[in-house]
């Protein structure tokens, strides 16, 4: 687990499978009682970088293109 505010945060597990389900690349793994469980492969080590991470070295937290959708459904909230 790489997130770093996940509370799973350091812990390593054992990989179970790696897929794209729910419009998402996940991983699976089993937990300490053997539940099958997955999280976003982003939050893990299972998946490259993202290059925005990379580039913006903590001085952004927020990217453009998130702000916007998040603008999107604050609008629709309030419709």
């Amino acid at each position: 687990m790489t997130h770093p505010f996940h509370p799973l945060f350091a812990r390593e597990f054992d990989l179970v499978s790696y897929s794209h389900c729910w419009g998402d690349d996940r991983v699976f793994y089993v937990d300490e009682t053997d539940q099958i469980c997955s999280l976003p492969a982003r939050w893990t080590s299972a998946a490259a970088d993202d290059p925005f991470v990379v580039v913006s070295a903590g001085r952004s937290h927020f990217r453009v293109a998130d702000l916007v959708d998040l603008v999107e459904l604050v609008r629709g909230m309030r419709r």
